[in-house]
């Protein structure tokens, strides 16, 4: 979508999505918070990316240009809330959603046949649901300098491959100190954090499409799937045998 082209307001929609399947980059009037009760969802931004498997949420601010992926079959709820007033994140945010949250956003992104009156004070139940709602580690920072860029990039390509810093740096014609300056300026992370956080975001996608635990944890470069779900538990807060399962909930079951 070019840039020039004027926001749209937000949906308040639930749909059903493939896997692999996307929405093109857009924007919004409003501010819109997305949630995947099957699947996953991931919003993807010039700055970064952010995914949200079927227990985080994602606010996206009004304005901010973003395209959508979906991962494994993805039942997709959208709840638009009016920029004046709602909400204090000014980039897209994972949200955690304990169970009343899960059930206000069904609720508001299917309305039906509920009076205008009911379903704003209902909006305004999740929006202070939301607000208590700790924010989650599951974003990946874009790189803006060209060096660092080809790094992830290379990384990027294959998580079994263990790269030193040095080792990139060879390639890409950089020094250890200056790859290293670069993560922390732009990414606000050392190179094993970033590295950690890019397998745990491919971990999530793997989660969703249905492969094992075991299959994924071998994958994205853990050295045993303990190894996997120690990681994953720590960041999560639980296991990812449990989110592969939310994950594959078909969309009737999440209804």
């Amino acid at each position: 979508m070019p840039e020039t082209s004027q926001p749209s307001p937000a949906p308040t929609s639930v749909r059903d999505h493939a896997g692999g399947s996307r929405i093109e980059r857009h924007r919004h009037i409003d501010h819109q918070l997305v949630y995947a009760s099957s699947g996953a969802a991931e919003v993807r931004t010039d700055t970064g990316c952010w995914i949200a498997p079927a227990d985080r949420a994602i606010w996206i601010p009004a304005g901010h240009w973003h395209e959508h992926h979906f991962y494994g079959p993805t039942r997709f709820h959208c709840v638009a809330f009016h920029p004046g007033g709602a909400g204090d994140w000014t980039t897209p945010t994972v949200l955690a959603t304990p169970a009343l949250v899960r059930e206000l956003v069904i609720t508001c992104s299917a309305p039906a046949d509920l009076p205008e009156p009911e379903l704003d004070r209902i909006q305004q139940v999740l929006l202070d649901q939301l607000r208590r709602s700790p924010r989650q580690q599951l974003s990946l920072p874009a790189a803006r300098d060209e060096r660092l860029r080809r790094a992830c990039a290379l990384v990027e390509q294959d998580l079994t491959v263990v790269w030193t810093l040095a080792t990139l740096g060879r390639r890409i014609g950089a020094s250890e100190r200056t790859l290293t300056r670069l993560f922390r300026a732009e990414l606000a992370m050392t190179y094993p954090q970033w590295r950690t956080q890019l397998r745990l975001h491919r971990a999530v996608q793997l989660l969703a499409e249905g492969l094992p635990v075991t299959t994924v944890a071998g994958r994205c470069g853990w050295a045993s799937a303990s190894a996997f779900i120690d990681v994953y538990r720590e960041i999560l807060g639980h296991t990812p045998g449990r989110s592969r399962r939310a994950g594959n909930r078909t969309p009737e079951s999440a209804r």
